[in-house]
Protein backbone atom coordinates (compact mmCIF):
# COMPACT_ATOMS: atom_id res chain seq x y z
CA UNK A 1 0.00 0.00 0.00
CA UNK A 2 0.81 3.66 -0.65
CA UNK A 3 3.30 5.34 2.19
CA UNK A 4 4.17 8.77 3.16
CA UNK A 5 1.47 11.29 2.95
CA UNK A 6 0.21 9.78 -0.24
CA UNK A 7 -3.50 9.16 0.67
CA UNK A 8 -5.30 5.05 -0.31
CA UNK A 9 -8.24 5.93 -2.64
CA UNK A 10 -11.22 5.01 -0.54
CA UNK A 11 -13.83 5.15 -3.24
CA UNK A 12 -14.01 5.39 -7.07
CA UNK A 13 -16.22 7.65 -9.39
CA UNK A 14 -17.70 6.48 -12.40
CA UNK A 15 -17.68 8.80 -14.85
CA UNK A 16 -19.49 6.68 -17.94
CA UNK A 17 -19.38 8.68 -21.16
CA UNK A 18 -16.50 11.75 -20.80
CA UNK A 19 -17.41 13.64 -23.59
CA UNK A 20 -21.45 13.39 -22.96
CA UNK A 21 -22.59 17.52 -21.90
CA UNK A 22 -24.54 17.27 -18.68
CA UNK A 23 -27.63 18.14 -20.90
CA UNK A 24 -27.96 14.96 -21.99
CA UNK A 25 -27.78 13.43 -18.78
CA UNK A 26 -31.27 13.26 -18.32
CA UNK A 27 -31.73 11.48 -21.74
CA UNK A 28 -28.48 9.02 -21.19
CA UNK A 29 -30.09 7.60 -18.05
CA UNK A 30 -33.61 7.52 -19.84
CA UNK A 31 -31.83 5.10 -22.58
CA UNK A 32 -30.48 3.11 -19.89
CA UNK A 33 -33.39 2.73 -17.88
CA UNK A 34 -35.87 2.00 -20.81
CA UNK A 35 -32.76 -0.75 -21.97
CA UNK A 36 -32.93 -2.14 -18.46
CA UNK A 37 -36.88 -2.37 -18.38
CA UNK A 38 -36.86 -4.43 -21.87
CA UNK A 39 -34.02 -6.63 -20.77
CA UNK A 40 -35.38 -7.47 -17.41
CA UNK A 41 -39.11 -7.97 -18.92
CA UNK A 42 -37.77 -9.98 -21.88
CA UNK A 43 -35.56 -12.24 -20.10
CA UNK A 44 -38.73 -12.68 -17.10
CA UNK A 45 -41.08 -13.85 -19.78
CA UNK A 46 -38.79 -16.31 -21.06
CA UNK A 47 -38.22 -17.46 -17.11
CA UNK A 48 -42.27 -17.44 -16.51
CA UNK A 49 -42.79 -19.74 -19.14
CA UNK A 50 -39.98 -22.32 -18.84
CA UNK A 51 -41.43 -22.25 -14.86
CA UNK A 52 -44.86 -23.43 -16.14
CA UNK A 53 -44.68 -25.41 -19.05
CA UNK A 54 -43.33 -28.65 -18.44
CA UNK A 55 -43.03 -28.52 -22.52
CA UNK A 56 -39.65 -26.26 -22.35
CA UNK A 57 -38.18 -28.84 -19.91
CA UNK A 58 -35.97 -29.94 -22.95
CA UNK A 59 -31.57 -29.91 -23.09
CA UNK A 60 -31.78 -27.04 -25.30
CA UNK A 61 -33.88 -24.83 -22.73
CA UNK A 62 -32.12 -25.81 -20.20
CA UNK A 63 -28.75 -24.32 -21.58
CA UNK A 64 -30.99 -20.90 -22.90
CA UNK A 65 -32.09 -20.41 -19.27
CA UNK A 66 -28.53 -20.31 -18.45
CA UNK A 67 -27.54 -17.77 -20.89
CA UNK A 68 -30.88 -15.38 -19.34
CA UNK A 69 -29.20 -16.13 -15.86
CA UNK A 70 -26.23 -14.37 -17.29
CA UNK A 71 -27.77 -11.53 -19.04
CA UNK A 72 -30.38 -10.35 -16.05
CA UNK A 73 -27.59 -10.81 -13.85
CA UNK A 74 -24.45 -8.94 -15.72
CA UNK A 75 -27.20 -6.29 -16.55
CA UNK A 76 -28.36 -6.00 -12.87
CA UNK A 77 -24.77 -5.86 -12.10
CA UNK A 78 -24.00 -2.88 -14.11
CA UNK A 79 -26.89 -1.01 -15.37
CA UNK A 80 -28.30 0.52 -11.82
CA UNK A 81 -25.49 2.28 -10.99
CA UNK A 82 -24.47 4.18 -14.51
CA UNK A 83 -28.37 5.00 -14.36
CA UNK A 84 -28.13 6.43 -10.80
CA UNK A 85 -24.66 8.60 -12.08
CA UNK A 86 -26.48 9.94 -15.25
CA UNK A 87 -30.32 9.94 -13.02
CA UNK A 88 -29.37 11.87 -9.90
CA UNK A 89 -25.64 12.57 -10.52
CA UNK A 90 -24.24 10.03 -8.41
CA UNK A 91 -21.20 8.19 -9.90
CA UNK A 92 -19.54 7.05 -6.44
CA UNK A 93 -19.07 3.77 -5.58
CA UNK A 94 -17.10 2.67 -2.76
CA UNK A 95 -13.44 0.32 -3.15
CA UNK A 96 -14.56 -2.61 -2.37
CA UNK A 97 -18.01 -2.17 -3.69
CA UNK A 98 -16.06 -1.48 -7.20
CA UNK A 99 -14.25 -4.79 -6.72
CA UNK A 100 -17.06 -6.55 -6.18
CA UNK A 101 -18.52 -5.22 -9.06
CA UNK A 102 -15.34 -5.84 -11.02
CA UNK A 103 -16.25 -9.49 -10.31
CA UNK A 104 -19.66 -10.31 -11.34
CA UNK A 105 -18.83 -8.21 -14.50
CA UNK A 106 -15.96 -10.50 -15.28
CA UNK A 107 -17.96 -13.85 -13.78
CA UNK A 108 -21.14 -13.66 -15.95
CA UNK A 109 -18.94 -12.59 -19.15
CA UNK A 110 -17.05 -15.75 -18.67
CA UNK A 111 -19.89 -17.71 -17.49
CA UNK A 112 -21.82 -16.81 -20.67
CA UNK A 113 -18.36 -17.92 -23.18
CA UNK A 114 -18.61 -21.43 -22.00
CA UNK A 115 -22.76 -21.28 -21.96
CA UNK A 116 -22.02 -20.93 -25.87
CA UNK A 117 -19.46 -23.24 -25.84
CA UNK A 118 -22.44 -25.90 -24.18
CA UNK A 119 -24.90 -24.34 -26.91
CA UNK A 120 -22.89 -25.16 -29.94
CA UNK A 121 -21.73 -28.79 -28.92
CA UNK A 122 -25.56 -29.23 -28.39
CA UNK A 123 -26.08 -28.28 -31.99
CA UNK A 124 -22.79 -30.38 -32.88
CA UNK A 125 -24.65 -33.30 -31.97
CA UNK A 126 -28.21 -33.10 -33.07
CA UNK A 127 -26.77 -32.35 -36.76
CA UNK A 128 -23.45 -34.01 -37.22
CA UNK A 129 -24.77 -37.32 -34.97
CA UNK A 130 -28.16 -37.04 -34.51
CA UNK A 131 -28.92 -41.12 -33.92
CA UNK A 132 -26.91 -40.59 -31.06
CA UNK A 133 -28.07 -37.28 -29.69
CA UNK A 134 -30.61 -38.83 -27.45
CA UNK A 135 -27.89 -41.04 -25.68
CA UNK A 136 -25.55 -37.80 -25.69
CA UNK A 137 -27.69 -34.68 -25.14
CA UNK A 138 -29.71 -35.97 -21.47
CA UNK A 139 -31.18 -33.15 -19.33
CA UNK A 140 -28.69 -34.43 -16.25
CA UNK A 141 -25.64 -34.54 -19.25
CA UNK A 142 -26.77 -30.48 -19.48
CA UNK A 143 -27.03 -29.78 -16.33
CA UNK A 144 -24.11 -31.09 -15.17
CA UNK A 145 -22.05 -29.51 -17.72
CA UNK A 146 -24.30 -26.02 -17.39
CA UNK A 147 -22.86 -26.46 -13.67
CA UNK A 148 -19.20 -27.14 -15.13
CA UNK A 149 -19.45 -23.71 -17.02
CA UNK A 150 -20.48 -21.74 -13.84
CA UNK A 151 -17.57 -23.15 -11.87
CA UNK A 152 -14.99 -23.11 -15.10
CA UNK A 153 -15.48 -19.32 -14.71
CA UNK A 154 -14.54 -18.47 -11.05
CA UNK A 155 -11.03 -19.50 -11.57
CA UNK A 156 -9.52 -16.67 -14.04
CA UNK A 157 -11.88 -14.00 -12.15
CA UNK A 158 -10.57 -14.64 -9.04
CA UNK A 159 -7.01 -14.50 -10.04
CA UNK A 160 -7.10 -10.70 -11.54
CA UNK A 161 -9.45 -10.04 -8.53
CA UNK A 162 -6.95 -11.17 -6.03
CA UNK A 163 -3.89 -9.66 -8.02
CA UNK A 164 -5.44 -6.45 -8.72
CA UNK A 165 -6.93 -5.64 -5.20
CA UNK A 166 -3.76 -4.97 -3.37
CA UNK A 167 -2.37 -2.51 -5.31
CA UNK A 168 -1.90 0.92 -4.58
CA UNK A 169 -4.34 3.28 -5.48
CA UNK A 170 -3.35 6.77 -3.98
CA UNK A 171 -3.85 9.19 -7.43
CA UNK A 172 -6.81 9.11 -9.61
CA UNK A 173 -9.71 8.15 -8.82
CA UNK A 174 -12.13 8.45 -11.68
CA UNK A 175 -13.18 5.33 -13.77
CA UNK A 176 -13.65 6.41 -17.14
CA UNK A 177 -16.38 3.39 -18.28
CA UNK A 178 -20.23 2.95 -17.21
CA UNK A 179 -18.69 0.15 -14.41
CA UNK A 180 -15.71 -1.38 -12.95
CA UNK A 181 -13.41 -3.56 -14.53
CA UNK A 182 -10.38 -4.95 -14.48
CA UNK A 183 -8.81 -2.34 -17.41
CA UNK A 184 -10.27 0.77 -15.93
CA UNK A 185 -9.77 0.00 -12.37
CA UNK A 186 -5.76 -1.00 -12.42
CA UNK A 187 -5.06 2.01 -14.73
CA UNK A 188 -5.64 3.98 -11.98
CA UNK A 189 -3.25 1.95 -9.57
CA UNK A 190 0.21 3.93 -8.57
CA UNK A 191 2.43 1.50 -10.03
CA UNK A 192 3.36 -0.24 -13.26
CA UNK A 193 0.77 -2.45 -14.22
CA UNK A 194 1.96 -4.17 -17.29
CA UNK A 195 3.12 -7.39 -14.96
CA UNK A 196 -0.49 -7.20 -13.93
CA UNK A 197 -2.62 -6.47 -17.25
CA UNK A 198 -0.99 -9.50 -19.28
CA UNK A 199 -1.60 -12.53 -17.36
CA UNK A 200 -5.38 -10.82 -17.18
CA UNK A 201 -5.15 -10.56 -21.03
CA UNK A 202 -3.72 -13.96 -21.27
CA UNK A 203 -6.74 -15.21 -19.04
CA UNK A 204 -9.08 -13.28 -20.98
CA UNK A 205 -8.15 -14.59 -24.59
CA UNK A 206 -8.55 -18.33 -23.27
CA UNK A 207 -12.06 -17.76 -21.95
CA UNK A 208 -13.07 -16.09 -24.92
CA UNK A 209 -11.08 -18.20 -27.69
CA UNK A 210 -11.45 -21.17 -25.90
CA UNK A 211 -14.85 -21.34 -26.13
CA UNK A 212 -14.76 -19.99 -29.63
CA UNK A 213 -12.30 -22.07 -31.17
CA UNK A 214 -15.11 -25.44 -30.03
CA UNK A 215 -17.40 -23.66 -31.48
CA UNK A 216 -15.94 -22.48 -34.98
CA UNK A 217 -15.34 -26.74 -35.06
CA UNK A 218 -18.28 -27.42 -34.10
CA UNK A 219 -19.82 -25.32 -36.87
CA UNK A 220 -17.78 -25.95 -39.51
CA UNK A 221 -18.65 -29.45 -39.04
CA UNK A 222 -22.24 -28.92 -39.00
CA UNK A 223 -21.82 -26.84 -42.26
CA UNK A 224 -19.96 -30.17 -43.72
CA UNK A 225 -22.94 -32.18 -42.63
CA UNK A 226 -25.80 -29.95 -44.10
CA UNK A 227 -23.44 -30.15 -47.40
CA UNK A 228 -23.83 -33.61 -47.29
CA UNK A 229 -27.88 -33.83 -47.35
CA UNK A 230 -29.24 -33.87 -50.27
CA UNK A 231 -32.61 -32.20 -50.52
CA UNK A 232 -32.02 -28.23 -50.18
CA UNK A 233 -35.66 -28.55 -48.00
CA UNK A 234 -33.47 -31.13 -46.02
CA UNK A 235 -30.35 -28.51 -45.86
CA UNK A 236 -33.08 -25.78 -45.19
CA UNK A 237 -34.53 -27.38 -42.17
CA UNK A 238 -31.40 -28.47 -40.35
CA UNK A 239 -29.92 -24.90 -41.26
CA UNK A 240 -33.12 -23.21 -39.33
CA UNK A 241 -32.09 -25.49 -36.21
CA UNK A 242 -29.00 -23.88 -36.16
CA UNK A 243 -29.57 -20.34 -37.12
CA UNK A 244 -31.81 -18.86 -33.97
CA UNK A 245 -28.50 -20.28 -31.85
CA UNK A 246 -25.76 -19.47 -34.24
CA UNK A 247 -27.02 -15.54 -33.86
CA UNK A 248 -26.35 -15.04 -30.44
CA UNK A 249 -23.64 -16.61 -30.80
CA UNK A 250 -22.75 -14.18 -33.31
CA UNK A 251 -23.70 -11.57 -31.37
CA UNK A 252 -21.42 -12.30 -28.16
CA UNK A 253 -18.22 -12.69 -29.88
CA UNK A 254 -17.80 -11.15 -32.71
CA UNK A 255 -17.89 -7.10 -31.30
CA UNK A 256 -15.12 -8.78 -28.44
CA UNK A 257 -13.32 -10.14 -30.92
CA UNK A 258 -13.50 -7.32 -33.01
CA UNK A 259 -12.54 -4.96 -29.68
CA UNK A 260 -9.53 -7.18 -29.25
CA UNK A 261 -8.45 -6.84 -32.84
CA UNK A 262 -8.50 -3.44 -33.34
CA UNK A 263 -6.58 -2.69 -29.93
CA UNK A 264 -4.10 -5.30 -30.97
CA UNK A 265 -3.64 -3.33 -34.45
CA UNK A 266 -3.40 -0.41 -32.66
CA UNK A 267 -6.34 1.27 -34.34
CA UNK A 268 -7.56 3.73 -31.76
CA UNK A 269 -11.05 5.35 -30.68
CA UNK A 270 -11.83 8.07 -28.83
CA UNK A 271 -12.99 7.10 -24.92
CA UNK A 272 -16.60 7.37 -26.04
CA UNK A 273 -16.64 5.38 -28.72
CA UNK A 274 -14.76 2.90 -26.79
CA UNK A 275 -17.16 2.66 -24.48
CA UNK A 276 -20.16 2.71 -26.55
CA UNK A 277 -19.06 -0.31 -28.41
CA UNK A 278 -17.97 -1.81 -24.86
CA UNK A 279 -21.80 -1.37 -23.77
CA UNK A 280 -23.56 -2.10 -27.27
CA UNK A 281 -21.84 -5.52 -27.25
CA UNK A 282 -22.31 -5.99 -23.51
CA UNK A 283 -26.18 -5.15 -23.76
CA UNK A 284 -27.38 -5.77 -27.43
CA UNK A 285 -27.32 -9.55 -26.62
CA UNK A 286 -29.69 -9.56 -23.55
CA UNK A 287 -32.15 -7.08 -25.23
CA UNK A 288 -32.48 -9.43 -28.47
CA UNK A 289 -31.56 -13.05 -27.33
CA UNK A 290 -35.39 -12.90 -25.69
CA UNK A 291 -37.26 -12.01 -29.32
CA UNK A 292 -34.34 -14.76 -30.75
CA UNK A 293 -35.80 -17.27 -27.76
CA UNK A 294 -39.01 -16.47 -28.36
CA UNK A 295 -40.06 -15.99 -32.12
CA UNK A 296 -37.78 -18.38 -33.61
CA UNK A 297 -38.05 -21.20 -31.61
CA UNK A 298 -41.17 -23.61 -32.29
CA UNK A 299 -41.80 -24.69 -28.73
CA UNK A 300 -41.86 -21.21 -27.24
CA UNK A 301 -43.65 -19.59 -30.13
CA UNK A 302 -46.68 -22.16 -30.10
CA UNK A 303 -46.44 -21.52 -26.24
CA UNK A 304 -47.06 -17.64 -26.44
CA UNK A 305 -49.40 -18.32 -28.88
CA UNK A 306 -51.76 -20.45 -26.77
CA UNK A 307 -51.16 -18.09 -24.00
CA UNK A 308 -52.12 -15.21 -26.25
CA UNK A 309 -54.91 -16.75 -27.23
CA UNK A 310 -56.20 -18.04 -23.94
CA UNK A 311 -55.28 -14.20 -22.61
CA UNK A 312 -57.85 -12.79 -25.66
CA UNK A 313 -60.29 -15.78 -24.95
CA UNK A 314 -60.58 -14.72 -20.91
CA UNK A 315 -60.61 -11.24 -22.30
CA UNK A 316 -64.21 -11.66 -24.50
CA UNK A 317 -65.63 -14.15 -21.89
CA UNK A 318 -65.05 -10.87 -19.22
CA UNK A 319 -66.51 -8.51 -21.57
CA UNK A 320 -69.65 -10.37 -22.30
CA UNK A 321 -70.54 -11.09 -18.45
CA UNK A 322 -69.90 -7.42 -17.72
CA UNK A 323 -72.21 -6.62 -20.59
CA UNK A 324 -74.79 -9.10 -19.54
CA UNK A 325 -74.44 -8.27 -15.96
CA UNK A 326 -75.17 -4.35 -16.87
CA UNK A 327 -78.64 -5.27 -19.14
CA UNK A 328 -79.85 -7.10 -16.02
Amino acid sequence: MPEGNITPVKKFVIVGFPGLHPNYFGLASTVMFFVYVCILVGNGIFITLFLREKQLRKPMYYIIINLVACDVLFSTTTLPKIIARYWFNDGSISFLGCFVQMYFVHYFGSANSFILGVMAFDRYVAVCIPLRYANIIKDSTIISLSIACWLMAEPSVLMIIIRAYPLPYCGPNSIIHCYCDHVSITKLACTDRTPYSLPAFISAMIVLLGPLAFILFSYISITMAVLRISTTQGRLKTLSTCSSQLIIIALFFLPRCFNYLASYIGLSFSADTQILIIMLYSLLPPIINPLIYCLRTKDVKEILAKCLTKSAFLQSVTKKVNVSAVSK
